[in-house]
């Protein structure tokens, strides 16, 4: 009885790797790696006539014990270490998923820590507006919220004072992060976000899986994201370790910024009563894409606008 991990005979297959387990006719599942050591890895169930007549095997280790409980196949391989594992059927985004962890990234995937349930700046309700484009909503539970759903001009979640959206968080998993940056979505995306009193960009990962990255150079990655860094310092780059903690900071930051956009009121208010300004802002691309739809002309939701679109909004401003 052996755990056996062979190379995939599929070159279009993102999952270098098919993983077979001496359960029932057996098992077999397509995977991205021969052991979880750093991250759980996800598992694509495949039919056993996918594993090949003649394979080529880069594992195998006999197993001591190889038992389904309930939603999880728990291993046991006769070796001295990385001998426990565990195959989790789970649902993870509305869909069936299957993902093979050891104990070690079961306790980074669920660190030890309990988020609090005390309002956030003080605020009994925060009003939460989150973009009608966001598929995969935070639900902010036991948190003192209510959200709704709008097109924000930039950014995921937003909280407004008044009528004035005063900040706004935008939120992306590593592989979001990745392919937004290389693609150069992301830098457009920070540019609107700079144009607000209070923004950020929250990551549902860790700062060094950066560097764990197979498909494109890390230094890449992360040379581009220091860039961005200093040429957008107003909008922070966030790190969270999991969704839920990324989820409890973008709470806590957009209650500490409609907080403080009350203050900021207040303050000005104070030190310069009256007062107006002198000198005219250049428009952010969030407020020409507003003024374009309102006169007809049609416009991307987001991303860089066209020339000609700056070209008439200038022209309709007399500049």
């Amino acid at each position: 009885m052996d755990l056996v991990i062979a190379r995939n005979p599929d070159p279009d297959s993102r999952l270098p790797y098919l993983m077979r387990l001496p359960l029932a006719e057996g098992l077999v599942f397509r995977t991205s790696d021969t052991w979880p050591r750093t991250k759980a890895l996800f598992c694509y169930p495949v039919p056993v006539e996918e594993w090949p007549a003649e394979p080529e095997v880069v594992e195998q280790v006999p197993l001591r014990s190889c038992v389904r409980r309930g939603a999880a196949i728990d291993l046991i391989l006769e070796r001295g270490r990385e001998n426990r594992s565990q195959i989790v059927y789970t649902r993870a985004r509305g869909r069936d998923a299957v993902f093979w962890q050891s104990p070690r990234t079961r306790k980074q995937a669920r660190p030890n820590v309990r988020t609090p349930t005390a309002r956030a700046a003080g605020i009994a309700d925060l009003a939460i507006v989150v973009d009608a484009h966001e598929k995969y909503r935070y639900k902010f539970p036991g948190q003192q919220v209510s959200t709704s759903i709008a097109a924000l001009r930039c950014g995921d979640y937003g909280v407004f004072h008044g009528e004035a959206l005063v900040a706004a968080v935008e939120r992306k998993s590593l592989a979001d992060l990745v392919s937004s940056l290389t693609g150069g979505r992301l830098r457009f995306a920070l540019a609107e976000l700079a144009a607000l009193p209070r923004a950020a960009v929250v990551i549902e990962d860790r700062y060094s899986e950066v560097y764990k990255l197979e498909r494109i150079r890390p230094a890449v990655v992360a040379d581009g994201l220091a860039e961005l860094q200093v040429r957008y310092p107003s909008v922070p780059l966030v790190f969270c370790e999991t969704r839920q903690l990324a989820e409890e900071w973008t709470y806590r930051f957009l209650a500490a910024a409609h907080a403080w956009a009350g203050i900021e009121d207040a303050a000005r208010d104070r030190i310069l009563p009256g007062a107006e300004a002198t000198a005219t802002a250049a428009p952010s691309t969030a407020e020409v894409r507003d003024w374009a739809r309102r006169s007809g002309i049609n416009v991307p939701d987001r991303g860089q606008l066209r020339a000609e679109i700056w070209a008439a909004w200038r022209s309709a401003h007399g500049e």
